[in-house]
């Protein structure tokens, strides 16, 4: 496996990424044979998402790495940043100054760090078991694990917006994050 580190200059967080023609030839013809995970994210590359938009897909994982691997292997580049004026960014991306749903939702929270041992055990058992009560138990598994794996309060909220994009149609979503809330 090549060096996934990415190069210095590039804030693979903060950069829009896209599909080189080799990295579309990819997804039509796994001929590189990347591992499933880094698979997963070139195919999910779509020339309007940052980094950061993508590393919800794959909650738990280290995006830059991931991506730092498919930059390497040629597969996507850079076609802007967060930072960018909008007008020189294809495709619309909310800038970074303005917080989407999930980012309103955990800035309303206390620092990660306050947070006990106890407290995140429970919230990972919430976000667990109201995933499981919507979808059933084998319907969401890599939202699932990617909670599981979560060893930090930091970590558990990275896979919120996930967590809440996944119980969007639920009805009582606002009591769901309440109690969640009270434990994230």
């Amino acid at each position: 496996m090549p060096n996934t580190q990415p190069p210095a200059n590039i804030d693979l967080l903060t950069a829009v990424l896209a599909k080189t023609a080799l990295g579309q030839h990819e997804v039509a013809t796994r001929t590189i044979g990347l591992p499933p995970l880094t698979r997963r994210l070139l195919i999910l590359v779509d020339g309007k998402r940052s980094g950061q938009e993508l590393a919800m897909f794959v909650a738990g994982h280290p995006v830059a790495e991931l991506l730092g691997d498919l930059l390497q292997r040629q597969c996507i580049e850079v076609v802007g940043s967060l930072t960018a004026p909008p007008a020189a960014r294809s495709g619309t991306l909310q800038a970074a100054t303005t917080p989407t749903g999930a980012q309103a939702d955990l800035a309303t929270l206390p620092p990660p760090e306050k947070r006990s041992a106890l407290e995140l055990t429970m919230a990972r058992n919430f976000m667990i078991n109201t995933v499981n009560m919507e979808f059933g138990q084998h319907m969401r598994m890599s939202l699932v694990k990617a909670v599981g794996e979560s060893s930090t309060a930091a970590e558990l909220r990275q896979v919120y917006p996930l967590w809440l994009s996944t119980m969007a149609a639920a009805k009582d979503l606002p009591t769901l994050k309440d109690k969640l809330f009270r434990v994230l």
